[in-house]
């Protein structure tokens, strides 16, 4: 593999033992580390968190000091730290990371889930308060035989999340708005409980705020935003909007015909049940300022994870203004956001590839790549929800 950004800390180490296996299938990638970690006490109703608000080693509340890297190798440091106080609550899920050689997940905290809520969900700690049920997801061992291939799984995954939302619900949102983020698995999860819960519940759609789908294939009527895999929940036209859907998948390339996302009623389609395509595309949402339009996108990578040769980098952060323009395209039956590099000349910043074949993309990389904008489309979102 090449010296470059990664979406989870530790997944570089981890692909000669498990990714070969998984491009192979067609599977989601098994984003994970093998290091003991510490184990949050579960709650009185027994959910176990990875993230949960005032619980210790919370990672979603981890250092978020970040080194700006630019095009001529300068730095400049940006101080920057989770919200004093928000009245606003997100609700996280988290993307494939164990590798037991069980269909499904147990509910143990290892550094994978640790390093996946770092890497995704603990900037969003700057505009909310960070919850993150742990769930019995699909293991990578389980999708390495194809995401269709387990729909049993697949439900046991959605049953556990189901639980821990309910337990977070009843227990402790009291009545907060909410913005809901899953990649991968997770999104497809997220897709489900949308599906089943929100979507229908007049009351649950007014507390949402948006909700971050990224990697999981929400799919719309063509040329429509909403009405396939919700049926009340539009797509996000503006940073104004609320009570919608960000949903992307990137690509550096157009998706060939096999691409597991970017192409409806199949890939990641399959674990959130969705199986039609007639009539149907994948919704994109460009993070960066919801046109159509090529825009600027502001990526963050845990500084642990990207190798920028002769600069020195101190802080958990490291971010590359100017480096990436992304723009919502359409062809051949896919959709995605098309992500491409703008390096200057001499520029000694890494930058993203397919490293898992093109019916992958930039998967692995997909929240990283927009997470400056992601957090600010939520910023944006919760000052239009306050009116």
């Amino acid at each position: 593999m090449s010296a470059r950004p990664r979406g989870v800390p530790g997944l570089r180490t981890l692909v000669p033992v498990v990714l070969a296996m998984l491009v192979v299938s067609g599977s989601t990638v098994g984003l994970t580390s093998t290091s003991a970690a510490p184990q949050p006490a579960p709650a009185p109703s027994g959910t176990v968190w990875l993230c949960r608000p005032g619980q210790a080693d919370d990672p979603c509340t981890a250092d978020l000091n970040t080194t700006e890297v630019m095009s001529d190798g300068s730095t400049k440091v940006e101080d920057v730290a989770p919200a004093a106080s928000t009245e606003f609550d997100c609700f996280y899920v988290y993307p494939t990371v164990s590798k037991a050689s069980a269909n499904n997940a147990n509910l143990v905290v290892h550094a994978g889930e640790i390093d996946a809520a770092v890497a995704q969900a603990s900037r969003f700690s700057q505009v909310c308060r960070v919850w993150a049920p742990m769930y019995r997801q699909r293991t990578s061992t389980s999708e390495a035989r194809g995401l269709g291939s387990d729909p049993a799984a697949d439900q046991v995954a959605y049953e556990s999340l189901l639980s821990g939302w309910d337990d977070y619900i009843a227990h402790d949102n009291g009545g907060r708005p909410i913005i809901f983020i899953g990649h991968s698995q997770g999104a497809a999860m997220l897709i489900r409980l949308l599906h089943n819960v929100i979507d229908p519940n007049r009351a649950l759609r007014a507390r949402m705020v948006s909700a971050i789908i990224v990697g999981g294939n929400v799919q719309v009527p063509v040329g429509k935003d909403v009405g396939g895999s919700f049926r009340h929940i539009p797509t996000c036209g503006s940073a104004g909007q609320t009570g919608c859907v960000i949903a992307y998948s990137t690509f550096g390339s157009p998706p060939p015909a096999s691409a597991l996302f970017g192409r409806p009623g199949q890939g990641v389609s399959l674990q959130s049940g969705q199986t039609t395509s007639s009539g149907q595309q994948v919704a994109c949402v460009n993070p960066a300022d919801f046109s159509s339009r090529p825009a600027a996108l502001v990526p963050y990578f845990p500084s642990a994870t990207s190798l920028v040769p002769g600069v020195d980098v101190t802080t958990p952060w490291v971010a590359y203004p100017g480096l990436y323009t992304a723009q919502c395209k359409s062809r051949g039956g896919a959709t995605w956001l098309q992500v491409s590099a703008t390096p200057a000349k001499g520029d000694p910043r890494p930058t993203v590839s397919a490293s898992l074949g093109p019916d992958w993309g930039y998967h692995e990389d997909d929240v990283n790549l927009a997470l400056g904008n992601l957090v600010l489309a939520v910023a944006r979102q919760e000052a239009a929800y306050r009116g």
